[in-house]
Formats: C-alpha cells, sequence, structure tokens
C-alpha cells in the first residue's frame, strides 16, 4: 500500500466496513467513514485521527449523503475510492413482508448506493480519475431460498453496476462490483438481520431455510480480514475487475449459477430466435 489514497467506505461502524477502515488507516491511507451513530462509528474505530474523518450520515437522505461527499472533498482536496459497503439482510418470502419493509430494504441497499454515486460523481468527472466499487452479494447472483427481497437489492446493485462501469469508462473511472460469501461479520445478527414479523406457517422451506442461516452465524467459512484485505488490493489496482467474488462458497454458487444460465438459454434457443422479423 505504498500509494496513499483518499477513501470514502459507508456502513464503516461493524463488518468489512470497519475492518476495511482499520486497515486502511493502518496503512497511513485517509479515510471519510460514514455511520448512522458516530459515536459507534469512532469507538469501534478506536479513536480520531488526522487521517480519519468520521461522518454521521443518513444514506436514504440524498442532502446527507451529498454533504458528507462534500466535507471529504474540502478535508482531503480529492477522492480516490469510493466503497458504498452499507445495507442489511431480511428474511422473508414476498408474501410475508410488508410493503415497508420491502421498500426500506431497497432504500438502504439500492437507492443509499445510488445516492452515494449521483453525488460523488461530479468530483471524480472533475478528476478524470476514481474507483467506485460497490459490495453486492452471492446472493445477488444465485439467490436463495426464502431471501427474495435482499436477493433483489443485490441483484439490483450488480445491475447498476454493470451499466455504471461503461458509463463512465470515458472520465477514466472504474467500478468493481463485490459478491461475497458467507463471512465471520455479524451480518446474522439482529443488527444487520431483518426477519419477518409475519411468518406465514405454509413457507416450511423458507423457515427451515432461515433456521439453518441463523445457526450458521460464528461458524462461516469466511475471514473478514482477509475479505477486507482484498477489496482494498482492488482498490489499489490500475486496473481492476469489474466482479469479484469473495469465498469458495460464492465462487461454487457463481459457476453453478453460469451453468444453469447456459443450460436454461440454449434449452429454447431455437425458439429465442425464431422471433425475428424475415421479410
Amino acid at each position: 500500500m505504498e500509494q496513499k489514497k483518499v477513501w470514502f467506505i459507508t456502513g464503516a461502524s461493524k463488518g468489512f466496513g470497519l475492518s476495511m477502515v482499520r486497515q486502511l488507516l493502518s496503512a497511513g491511507h485517509y479515510v471519510a467513514a460514514t455511520s448512522r451513530d458516530l459515536d459507534e462509528l469512532v469507538n469501534a474505530v478506536g479513536g480520531e485521527s488526522p487521517n480519519f474523518l468520521p461522518l454521521q450520515v443518513n444514506l436514504t437522505d440524498e442532502d446527507s449523503v451529498c454533504k458528507a461527499i462534500h466535507t471529504t472533498h474540502q478535508t482531503f482536496n480529492q477522492i480516490d475510492v469510493v466503497i458504498n459497503n452499507a445495507g442489511y439482510g431480511i428474511g422473508g418470502s414476498i408474501e410475508e413482508l410488508t410493503d415497508q419493509e420491502t421498500r426500506q430494504n431497497f432504500d438502504v441497499n439500492v437507492f443509499g448506493t445510488i445516492n452515494v454515486i449521483r453525488s460523488v460523481m461530479p468530483y471524480l468527472r472533475r478528476q478524470k480519475s476514481g474507483h467506485i466499487i460497490n459490495i453486492s452479494s452471492i446472493a445477488g447472483i444465485a439467490g436463495g431460498t426464502g431471501w427474495p427481497i435482499y436477493s433483489a437489492t443485490k441483484f439490483a446493485v450488480i445491475g447498476l453496476s454493470e451499466v455504471l462501469a461503461q458509463d463512465v469508462k470515458s472520465f477514466g473511472i472504474k467500478v468493481t462490483v463485490v459478491a461475497p460469501g458467507a463471512f465471520r461479520t455479524s451480518f446474522l445478527t439482529p443488527e444487520s438481520l431483518v426477519m419477518t414479523k409475519t411468518p406465514i406457517a405454509e413457507y416450511t422451506d423458507v423457515r427451515a431455510t432461515h433456521a439453518r442461516f441463523i445457526d450458521m452465524n460464528g461458524h462461516q467459512a469466511g475471514d473478514p480480514e482477509k475479505a477486507s484485505e482484498a477489496i482494498i488490493q482492488v482498490g489499489l489496482e490500475e486496473n481492476p475487475p469489474l466482479y469479484l467474488l469473495l469465498g469458495s462458497d460464492a465462487y461454487n454458487r457463481a459457476m453453478a449459477k453460469l451453468d444453469l444460465l447456459n443450460k436454461e438459454f440454449r434449452m429454447n434457443e431455437e425458439l429465442s430466435k425464431a422471433m425475428d422479423y424475415h421479410g
């Protein structure tokens, strides 16, 4: 990490966000980090330093996000890497989750990410440089039983990242979307995971899946420090990848999804191609 950069990281008071902030500050980088609770963020990081700018931000409030981006640029004079890490999981079938619960998950996981991108792009365009890293999930590539809304938000993050990369390429701005598997963070605790309050008895497969996930807490295969180090490394690369899978489980699920798509698409190849006009 010889090259010191300015990093803007959301959701920094726990999980990957906190690990990245600590690693970056230890290496001498400049870090602006956001959380809904400023005291929690400062305490988690371990105090203040000239290289550390803690920011209390509501990501669903565009004005709050704009102020945080502006303050970061005023403080450090540039922004090199933006990591959209904030988000939370929500479990329950579509029928079991209310409109409010569903929209709130999209507000944080999708529109919070969009608010940051929209606010930071003018600065990155003027610099003609920058790297936006959006943290999705393997659930955004290969969703699982009982997590339709969460998976939908993470599918959205992948979709917007793919097109964003095309839209900003001419400005010298890079985009990476990260899809982690299961890591030993606080994701499976009530801090980061919301479960339906109105379960329907008939969804026995959903309940069984949720029970397995909760039992896995603290025993996930992935090491969050290694994942954070990998994300940072990608942020330092001159030619970073568009996609980054993290964890052997994520890799295996993604490869299985590729096989499934290949099989399903080819199954109706003749019908698909028969839709064209033939004059």
